[in-house]
């Protein structure tokens, strides 16, 4: 438990660490303790989404979280059938996004900004609690992260490969 609360806070992405230390039981593993950290809102940049929560509902927090450029990011109309359809905007373009899932949304919103050194990294951490938890990460403490045996997001290929595949 005291190297990943002491990994989170050298990195600054800990909110309060003695509550921290006070949520987390001895023994636990620490991927588990990292995604009960994010439900309990004590990550600096996490997200704990509920199940039933659409991809067009979580555009904002999401965006907010992710920070910079992201924060410009609209989306301009929704369509619901077959597959949930975004029509966003940045900047001056318009695009057409099939958003099946959270999942999908992260992947598009990840790809789209990876570039951009003012935006987070989203990880998705998995799911606790009924909820699926997200945390918003900057770009350049990823590899220190990657190295870390409690980072082990779902998404880690895309978040480590620079061309995102």
């Amino acid at each position: 438990m005291a190297p990943l609360l002491d990994v989170l806070a050298r990195e600054r992405l800990l909110k309060d660490r003695d509550a921290a230390a006070a949520l987390l039981p001895r023994g636990e593993p620490p991927h588990v303790s990292l995604l009960r950290l994010c439900d309990a809102g004590l990550l600096e940049g996490g997200l704990s989404v509920g199940y039933g929560v659409r991809a067009d509902e979580l555009v904002g927090p999401l965006t907010t979280a992710m920070g910079g450029a992201a924060r410009r990011f609209k989306v301009v109309d929704v369509r619901e059938r077959p597959v949930l359809e975004l029509h966003v905007m940045t900047g001056d373009v318009t695009e057409r996004w099939e958003v099946e899932d959270l999942s999908a949304l992260v992947h598009n919103l990840n790809s789209l900004y990876r570039d951009a050194p003012d935006v987070r990294a989203v990880a998705e951490l998995g799911e606790w609690e009924d909820a699926l938890q997200l945390w918003c990460v900057d770009k350049r403490a990823l590899p220190r992260l990657s190295r870390q045996p409690f980072f082990a997001p779902r998404n880690a290929r895309a978040l480590m490969n620079p061309s995102g595949e």
